[in-house]
């Protein structure tokens, strides 16, 4: 199933594939984020009465700052980038916080982007220091925060399946019907076909959910022939920003809450590529957070982060090459610049897309059970009240989201994260049952971590 290259000097992650298959698989993954990209941008316009033609433009500016912002992260550029098969798009942690500036009479949508510019720059600054922060994240966090992002996830996946929150026809049999077909094609691609097809299970099972959907009228393409074929995005769209105190603050801590999830997510993705991410490389990352903002602001779009669908596709399909996910930049670009082209990959469903996101979401938690396999949970039990509270922590935001109704609204961002939660309970138990890794410990073990994947990929070659 995994991609396999031609040069075993050649890690898979650097692998270049041809141009068809770079071209399928990254459409692929476009799919699979697409939904979540456009839907910050609509739910902020929605929220501030913007006309249809602003939300639309908010839309297209999203997506290329996504394609730029995935550009950077994968082939890198000067002390940018991490260099690992990521797609960049817009976090949901600060979704609350706009949508209160954007919202406030005596503020607008100006100051939602001075405050993302703003953000985005100490965040750059800021991310040296939170690099530092990997000693705290061994095996168990690791394993435990994976975990959690991937039973985080299932919830969308099981409300795509159903038609979508907010839809009136929520959990129509032909909904729930489709998504298991989609689901069961998925699973029979990755049980009979090899090579190629196999990678591209996901969007296969997505297309074939689609023509079935279109057959039976369940597909929306009013959107389309109202789209313009081409649209510039132009920097400063709505004027220049402007930069309110309270609200660049507030918009710090979502960069610091994205920069926690963003550590959980890189270490999922090197997990899963089998390239350990040292602190050198989380800085590179972390940077293009920062970065990846501050394009947004100026571009008239907003904070970004890695996006958490995409790890769970590279899971599914095993194909490791960043040059898959920078090809998925390249058409988030493309799609920003030609509207049309993004509204036919809007009218994919809700529900067709729930079959496939309950297979790839799964396959994040799965990974980090793989994780937490190589935990000692015999000699020292107290791994097992870390893993226990620190889910249990994480799965708050998502059983129950009124739970933290009654407290100040300032800490939504916080505590509606349920990756943070549990990142936050891992490390800090972590740290009063087993106490904390020197920093060369925690080099040390990414490095045995590189030597033992090279050291099998090598007997695998020779057998």
């Amino acid at each position: 199933m995994a991609s396999s290259s031609v040069n075993p000097s050649v890690h898979p992650c650097d692998e270049r594939l041809p141009a068809g298959q770079l071209l399928t698989l990254g459409i692929q993954h476009v799919l699979v984020m697409y939904a979540g990209a456009v839907a910050v941008p609509l739910i902020l316009g929605a929220a501030m009465g913007l006309p249809k033609d602003q939300v639309a433009f908010l839309i297209s500016a999203d997506l290329f700052s996504c394609g730029v912002a995935t550009l950077i992260q994968t082939l890198g550029l000067w002390i940018f980038g991490i260099r690992l098969p990521v797609i960049m798009g817009c976090t949901f942690a600060a979704v609350g916080p706009m949508v209160a500036i954007g919202t406030n009479p005596s503020l607008g949508i100006l100051d939602v982007f001075g405050a993302t510019i703003a953000a985005g720059v100490i965040g750059i600054f800021l991310a040296p220091m939170i690099g530092k922060l990997l000693r705290f994240f061994p095996p168990v966090v690791v394993g435990t925060v994976i975990a959690v992002i991937g039973l985080s996830l299932m919830g969308v996946g099981i409300n795509w399946a159903a038609g979508g929150i907010g839809n009136p026809d929520y959990g129509n049999p032909v909904f729930l019907l489709l998504s298991l077909v989609v689901l069961s094609l998925i699973l029979l691609i990755n049980k009979f076909a090899r090579g190629f097809i196999a990678n591209i299970s996901v969007l296969l099972g997505i297309v074939v959910g689609f023509v079935i959907a279109a057959m039976l009228g369940r597909v929306n393409m009013d959107g389309v022939a109202h789209a313009p074929w081409v649209g510039i995005v132009l920097p400063f769209h709505f004027g220049m920003p402007h930069f309110d105190a309270l609200s660049v603050a507030t918009m710090v801590i979502v960069m610091f809450v994205t920069f926690i999830e963003s550590t959980g997510m890189f270490l999922a993705v090197g997990d899963l590529v089998e390239r350990p991410v040292d602190q050198k490389a989380l800085v590179r990352g972390l940077r293009v957070d920062g970065l990846g903002t501050l394009i947004g602001g100026i571009f008239n779009s907003f904070p970004h982060t890695s996006f958490s669908q995409n790890v769970g596709l590279i899971g599914v399909t095993g194909v490791k090459s960043r040059f898959v996910c920078a090809t998925g930049g390249v058409i988030l670009v493309v799609l920003g610049l030609f509207p049309k082209m993004a509204q036919v990959v809007a009218s994919v469903p809700p529900f067709v897309l729930g079959g496939a996101g309950i297979v790839m979401f799964g396959m994040v938690a799965a990974n980090g059970i793989k994780t937490l396999s190589r935990v000692d949970f015999s000699k020292n039990q107290h791994n097992l009240f870390i893993v226990a509270v620190s889910v249990g922590m994480g799965m708050v935001p998502v059983v129950a989201p009124k739970f933290f109704t009654q407290l100040p609204h300032a800490l939504e961002p916080i505590l509606h994260s349920g990756i943070l939660l549990a990142s936050v309970t891992a490390v800090v138990l972590n740290i009063v049952f087993n106490g904390v890794r020197k920093e060369r410990d925690a080099r040390r073990e990414a490095h045995e971590a590189a030597h033992e994947f090279e050291g099998a990929a090598h007997a695998g070659d020779a057998h």
